[in-house]
């Protein structure tokens, strides 16, 4: 699936461009409803992941230095998702809906699994091109340089700034912000790495033993995705006669601001996000070529 070039015209952002032919309810919806945190649709999937885990074993044979995890093969499934499906890759801000111009996903690094650890912020940014082994090789330089104590992320450097201003100024500084962040002027210094400018946030808490839930979008940035990932369990699974067989499964929960496309869209996307899971051998192809499903 090869993207048009499309020449940026005046409303266009430097990160998005602005959808002049929209249908008259998807013009109006913004208008009339604002605020990203107001428009929030939850949508909880169970994934049976057997053939995942035979697929993580036989690609980890060979690859000890930083093994192919589960949350990998989310990324990818996520990147891919996007990709092939522009309309979850769009975002309103200022009351208008745009485009974004690349696919993109966040996640926080903790750097130690202990209470007074600190965390660092990650993205990936995609190319049309990326399989499962680009996104791997991205997310293990991005643990890596996260990690790092000697090492600080741009957004995270420039919190650190404000925080040590006089309170009022620092309230001042962010009202001024916000307000630049309403029409897409806030510089890369502020939000190079913030996880909000993403394509889609994403939160592993399997890895820190919680269960899959709820979590809500924000009106600061332009993220229109979450994805929470659960802890893997035994589900049960019948066939067309009521017998039960015990599977592993992994639970996703992903909240979507339903302003973007209709209830339709937003079903089959779920449907190729949950076949490119349960069928991981797809993601190693490049994440723009389409898929039956």
């Amino acid at each position: 699936m090869e993207k048009q070039k499309q020449k940026r015209r005046f409303g266009d952002r430097r990160d998005g461009r602005l959808l002049r032919e929209l249908d008259a309810m998807h013009f109006i919806v913004p208008l009339i409803y604002p605020n990203r945190c107001d428009n929030e649709a939850y949508i909880s999937e169970r994934i049976d992941i057997t053939n995942l885990n035979a697929y993580l074993k036989k690609k980890n044979e060979n690859e000890t230095e930083f093994p192919y995890t589960m949350f990998h093969v989310v990324v990818a499934a996520l990147v891919k998702t996007l990709t092939l499906r522009p309309k979850m890759n769009r975002f309103i801000c200022n009351k208008n809906i745009y485009q974004r111009d690349k696919v993109s996903a966040s996640f926080v690094v903790k750097k130690r699994f202990a209470d007074e650890a600190q965390e660092g912020l990650a993205i990936v940014r995609a190319k049309d091109e990326d399989t499962l082994d680009t996104i791997h090789e991205y997310i293990r330089s991005q643990v890596m340089f996260c990690r790092d104590d000697s090492k600080v992320d741009r957004s995270t450097d420039s919190m650190e700034i404000l925080n040590k201003m006089p309170r009022f100024l620092a309230k001042f500084l962010v009202w001024i912000i916000t307000k630049m962040d309403k029409h897409g002027w806030c510089p890369d210094f502020l939000i190079g790495t913030d996880p909000y400018y993403a394509s889609v946030i994403i939160s592993n808490l399997g890895s820190i033993k919680l269960k899959c839930g709820y979590h809500h979008l924000t009106n600061w940035g332009t993220c229109s995705v979450f994805c929470i990932i659960g802890e893997k369990k035994l589900s049960p699974f019948f066939d067309e006669n009521g017998n039960v067989e015990m599977r592993e499964t992994l639970d996703l929960g992903i909240t979507i601001d339903e302003r973007l496309a209709d209830g339709y869209y937003y079903s089959k996307s779920i449907r190729l996000l949950k076949h490119l899971l349960e069928n991981p051998e797809l993601l190693e192809r490049p994440v723009n070529e389409e898929v039956e499903y």
